[in-house]
């Protein structure tokens, strides 16, 4: 019974720090890459569709991506849909396919990416403590309704927290790794 609580809090707290990493993936560093653009919601015959399902991405050089949609059709609206986001970037339309040259970002800019990045990191903190405290909460009313001992009960809470210590240091780490990428210059 505490195997599989711990288990449960384990794969929550897998989940919860692969959510962080997907997201330091869309902060913009200095390369081009298809995790910017490809959760990118695209008004396509009047619904919200991710861009990834509508088109495949290319980058042939370091600061340009390319994306070459499923259905030409969608092209201005593919346009549309990155012109009104947070990129900064203006889209070039061939007819055929959208590049996307990505300038060099400023310090300012890179520092705001920073901050961008921290906050996320500190979503996922909070997501895997949260787990930790539903899985107390768990391990607590089997100790009350004399499902475990005390000792039981202690022995989970410590691997608990060593669990969880784990997992905040891991989404640490990515921070760290995401913020040497968005300070290169």
């Amino acid at each position: 019974m505490i195997d599989d609580t711990l288990l449960e809090a384990i794969d929550k707290m897998d989940k919860a720090l692969e959510h962080t990493q997907g997201q330091f993936s869309t902060v913009r560093t200095g390369r081009a890459t298809p995790a910017l653009v490809d959760r990118m919601l695209v008004t396509y015959y009047g619904a919200e569709v991710p861009l990834q399902q509508l088109a495949t991405f290319q980058v042939p050089e370091a600061r340009v991506l390319v994306i070459k949609p499923h259905d030409r059709a969608s092209l201005s609206a593919i346009e549309k849909a990155i012109r009104d986001s947070d990129l900064g970037v203006s889209p070039s339309n061939d007819g055929v396919i959208i590049r996307l040259a990505l300038p060099a970002l400023t310090e300012e800019r890179r520092k705001e990416y920073v901050k961008v990045a921290k906050n996320m990191a500190e979503d996922g903190r909070v997501a895997v403590r949260n787990v930790r405290r539903d899985a107390r909460k768990a391990l607590d009313s089997m100790e009350k309704a004399h499902e475990i001992s005390s000792d039981d009960l202690e022995r989970a809470e410590k691997e608990l927290e060593k669990i969880t210590h784990d997992h905040v240091e891991a989404i640490d780490k990515a921070l760290v790794k995401k913020e040497a990428e968005l300070l290169e210059v």
